[in-house]
């Protein structure tokens, strides 16, 4: 392509290993870099995918993050997942041949698009590939799994520091800092999609800071004791340690 920052390729991709079979050889990386188009750059607000729209593509995330959310029967948006780098997007399709959910870039980003009948037809050559497909569904299944157990079982702030820790460990995966981060989604996105209100949200970021467990400055966070905001996240306090600091 014309566009340099467009002709990246599988081998050069800092996050291929995340979406794609670590082990697939030189040859392999280049069938699939005949069949994945690069999109140009989406900014915040837009739309890579609308629901109710034809399946015709999964999606990797290149750079920047997305949210995806459904419409509710009285119109309002709940938000059903954050995607990072690396990330696979639009397995909701794939049972109704249709979009399930919107999808809008949260900040400037990028994403590969992998039109799904070809890579179908490359993944019955490369039985490795088919297989991180089918890792990729399970656990995007898994991930739903857990959410539907944390709105129905936990409290307000074990739902609060589950999602900060969680996200930590996203950012770990990506070659990103695990202590520091930046907030790519509001408090409002981030309680609508934890089913808690944005004064919960802001109370309890507040709460954390006062007990040293995080840092706060506007959209960025800072891990101050990794290890208690795990067992706090379930439910476990009476060994809480607030000197104690993260490892990584």
């Amino acid at each position: 392509m014309k566009n340099s920052e467009l002709s990246i390729h599988c081998q050069s991709c800092s996050f291929s290993h995340l979406c794609l079979p670590v082990s697939l050889n030189s040859d392999e990386l280049d069938s699939l870099d005949d069949i994945i188009e690069r999109k140009r750059p989406l900014h915040k607000h837009d739309y890579l995918l609308r629901a109710n729209t034809p399946f015709r593509s999964l999606y990797a995330v290149r750079t920047g993050s997305f949210k995806s959310y459904v419409a509710t029967a009285d119109g309002q948006e709940q938000i059903v997942a954050f995607h990072l780098p690396g990330d696979l997007i639009g397995f909701d399709a794939l049972s109704s041949n249709c979009y399930t959910s919107n999808t809008v870039a949260l900040e400037t980003a990028m994403v590969c698009e992998l039109p799904y009948q070809t890579l179908n037809e490359v993944a019955e050559r490369f039985p490795k590939l088919r297989n991180q497909i089918m890792s990729h569904m399970s656990a995007e299944i898994e991930q739903n799994h857990q959410m539907m157990m944390l709105l129905n079982k936990r409290t307000a702030q074990e739902r609060l520091l589950h999602f900060l820790t969680h996200l930590a460990k996203r950012f770990t995966e990506r070659g990103y800092s695990s202590k520091e981060f930046n907030l790519t989604m509001t408090r409002n996105e981030i309680g609508n999609y934890l089913g808690l209100t944005v004064e919960t949200i802001s109370r309890l970021l507040t709460r954390f800071q006062k007990e040293q467990l995080i840092k706060v400055d506007g959209k960025l966070i800072s891990i101050l004791d990794f290890d208690a905001m795990v067992m706090r996240s379930q439910g476990k306090f009476e060994h809480d340690n607030p000197t104690q600091r993260m490892v990584v």
